[in-house]
């Protein structure tokens, strides 16, 4: 049936497999039976058998991963800087760095890889001479020991790539710790070779970055909307999305961790280029204590900001009137509206949300649990820890640089009047508050839109 157009649909009938049995020699009772040992066949399958079906692989090894390795915050900088340091730090701790390798599609140096590089090599099979030059700031050796491998502009290798290097383990007794960067629009490009290297149970970590429109000045094409939607719903990945440079930290360590864990993910981060103020996370740090905020930021979202806080303390006396939930680099324009809604007398609860994927998995499986054993759902899960009772009907407005509805769920968690405000158009070229205005991101619109889901509408 090779070229014929229906080759792909078609079905043999019964009759069909007959008559094939009959033409090769084989009956009902006999056409599964292996073949004679003694034969080039039966060779064949009992060694190919052999080496690909019958070896148990051992568990993935645990290596010393650190919390976090320390990070710069005493001035603005942004997380995409700050995941190249991090890694870098990572590559000096023994038993880990040496088992990280990189890769990224032509853009290692633009997505902050080049510290790395410049310690750790470019991998090539013999060694090469450093042809861009030793006084140029970016080294580029070229050895077998190299623990980074650039690709051309395809990111389908990419992931082909880090499909093969997540799977050392099972089929080398090697476990590697992969850690691909690629411009997170472009995450797309790749998504057929990403989803069947998920689907095969390779582990490894990607990095989209930059992303969102606060990647103004490149216009739309470089402009990220829906990749958050990708790295929530795609299965086997845990998608992270932190403003702060040690919230990053602690989610990209337990990221790695998680590469080994028996019922562990592969890990999606989702990064900016956009310096961002670090006190309010230095705060929270100092409020909560760096143990509990942890646990906090690794579980999905934390407590930025308490209602009527004008100072990083512990809010003020007025219960919140409305919950404003971000995530990522926009966090400094929900801060400044909170700030607005409380000279308003609205006292606005500002939620971090580090990981939608986490957090939404974790209020998902308590309601499917409730849904199969008929029990009623006790509101346990992370985002139910972190609101009190009288806080979890609260109108609730969610601010993100992705498509609006990805935090929408938010509100149906506890039937809560919900506004979502985000990036639902193609982008386009401009200042980063040019563009926030375009999509009702600065300060003022998201208090525009609190004032909205605060207002009651008779039926």
């Amino acid at each position: 049936i090779a070229g014929d157009p229906l080759n792909h649909a078609t079905l043999l009938s019964g009759a069909q497999i007959d008559e094939l049995r009959l033409a090769v020699g084989l009956t009902p009772e006999t056409e599964w039976d292996r073949f004679d040992a003694a034969t080039a066949e039966g060779r064949v399958c009992a060694s190919a058998g052999g080496e690909l079906n019958n070896v148990d692989v051992p568990p993935r090894p645990v290596l010393p991963i650190p919390d976090g390795v320390g990070v710069p915050v005493a001035k603005p900088v942004s997380t995409q800087e700050s995941f190249g340091r991090i890694l870098t730090r990572l590559g000096d701790v023994a038993g880990v760095g040496e088992r990280i390798v990189t890769t990224s599609p032509d853009v290692s140096v633009s997505t902050n890889l080049g510290g790395w590089i410049n310690k750790f090599g470019v991998f090539a099979p013999t060694e090469l001479p450093d042809f861009i030059g030793e006084e140029r700031l970016l080294r580029w050796q070229q050895r077998p020991t190299g623990q980074h491998i650039e690709l051309g502009i395809s990111e389908m290798n990419l992931f082909l790539v880090l499909h093969a290097l997540g799977l050392g383990h099972d089929l080398h007794g090697e476990h590697l710790l992969p850690i691909g960067t690629v411009y997170d629009p472009f995450v797309c490009r790749g998504l057929d070779a990403l989803i069947y290297g998920l689907y095969s149970g390779s582990r490894f970590v990607v990095v989209g970055t930059p992303a969102g429109v606060t990647l103004a000045p490149e216009g739309g094409a470089h402009q990220s909307s829906i990749t958050p939607s990708i790295g929530l719903e795609l299965p086997n990945l845990t998608y992270s999305e932190p403003a702060y440079a040690t919230a990053l930290d602690w989610l990209l360590c337990d990221g790695l961790r998680q590469l080994a864990d028996p019922g562990g993910t592969s890990t999606y981060l989702r990064l900016s280029t956009r310096p961002v103020d670090q006190s309010p996370f230095t705060a929270a740090i100092a409020r909560s204590g760096e143990g509990s905020l942890r646990s906090d930021v690794l579980a999905g979202a934390y407590r930025l900001r308490e209602p009527g806080d004008g100072d990083g303390g512990d809010g003020g006396d007025a219960p919140a009137a409305v919950v404003l939930a971000g995530c990522g680099a926009v966090m400094p324009e929900v801060l400044a509206a909170a700030a607005l809604l409380d000279a308003e007398g609205c006292p606005a609860l500002v939620l971090d949300v580090t990981s939608p994927d986490r957090l939404y998995r974790g209020a998902r499986a308590e309601s499917r649990t409730a849904a199969r054993t008929a029990m009623v759902a006790a509101g346990s899960h992370h985002l139910g820890r972190l609101l009190a009772p009288a806080e979890r009907r609260l109108p609730i407005v969610t601010i993100h640089d992705a498509a609006s509805h990805h935090l929408a769920w938010l509100g149906g968690v506890f039937g809560a009047r919900t506004v979502s405000v985000g990036v639902d158009e193609f982008g386009q070229s401009g200042s980063i508050d040019e563009l926030y205005g375009v999509f009702d991101l600065r300060p003022d619109q998201i208090v525009n839109a609190a004032l909205v889901a605060t207002t009651t509408v008779d039926p």
